[in-house]
């Protein structure tokens, strides 16, 4: 009779809240168990995150840019390849990991472990575990782009104060990748439907301006690869990286803030349909 009662006041409390049952007000929870969890066990594969485009910075930018020389920068200035390629590959990086946060470690929370159904038991809402999670996948954002930005300057590749201003721009991409990660996921059901994501991740590597400019492809590809939001956070990066700054920088934060928003509502809509019956 104590459990039932217990589970009345539950659901009482949570349907006169400000939010209703949708938001406690409670995201450190979730953040403090995951924080836990990374101490335990998830440290070897964030640190395995960081050094990828580490590797691929010294590898292409030392290695290939010694052949290609100087290329042209945002602004039209002259820059190494190396400095070229390397706020690419930030944003590369925080894309990266914000979506292994939000998708493949989601999905086993989801349809394995099943922790956000027992999350949802308790007082917290929805919208409490999307930004609980997502809060963890920004931090792992910020934490690989202070890392690579440092990087970047012992490589002597940061030349205007502006560059640090790469740090929160990467945790704003890694917030819209994180919000649409977690929501896309949330109709996936099995092993084979993840790879979907890795499939679509891909070419956004390959073709977003990464290695080389827009302008080596043909107009119609051009318009594809523009409506990408891993373009969007290329071009913002190196716009930053030179303190080069345009009316499309804005387009860009717009894209982001935009998706962020987008993703955020799909998420925690999701949830609720799943969990909330």
């Amino acid at each position: 009779m104590s459990v039932l009662t217990g589970d009345h006041s539950v659901t009482e409390q949570a349907r006169n809240r400000t939010f209703g049952p949708l938001y406690s007000g409670n995201a450190k929870a979730v953040i403090s168990r995951g924080l836990m969890a990374t101490r335990s066990s998830n440290w070897l594969v964030m640190l395995s995150g960081f050094f990828e485009p580490v590797l691929f910075l010294f590898s292409m930018g030392v290695g290939m840019g010694a052949i290609v020389g100087a290329v042209q920068g945002p602004g039209g200035e002259e820059i190494s390849y190396a400095a070229y390629i390397a706020p690419a590959l930030l944003a590369v990086s925080a894309m990266n990991g914000a979506v292994y946060d939000s998708t493949w470690n989601v999905f086993f929370k989801m349809n394995f472990a099943k922790l956000y159904q027992g999350m949802l038991y308790t007082s917290l809402g929805p919208l409490d575990v999307a930004l609980g999670e997502i809060f963890l996948a920004l931090l792992r954002g910020l934490l690989y782009a202070t890392g690579f930005t440092a990087v970047m300057g012992l490589m002597g590749l940061i030349t205007t104060p502006w560059a640090i201003l790469m740090i929160p721009a990467s945790v704003l991409i890694a917030f819209g990748f994180a919000s649409i990660g977690m929501g896309i996921t949330s109709f996936l059901k099995t092993f084979q439907q993840m790879d979907w994501i890795n499939f679509i991740m891909l070419p956004m590597f390959l073709f977003s301006a990464t290695f080389y400019p827009l302008s080596v492809y043909p107009e119609y590809i051009q318009w594809l690869i523009q409506a990408m939001p891993l373009w969007h956070a290329v071009e913002l990066l190196r716009q930053i990286s030179v303190g080069t700054f345009t009316a499309a920088t804005v387009i860009h934060i717009g894209y982001y803030l935009v998706m962020t928003v987008l993703g955020m509502l799909l998420t925690t809509m999701r949830l609720r349909k799943l969990f909330l019956k």
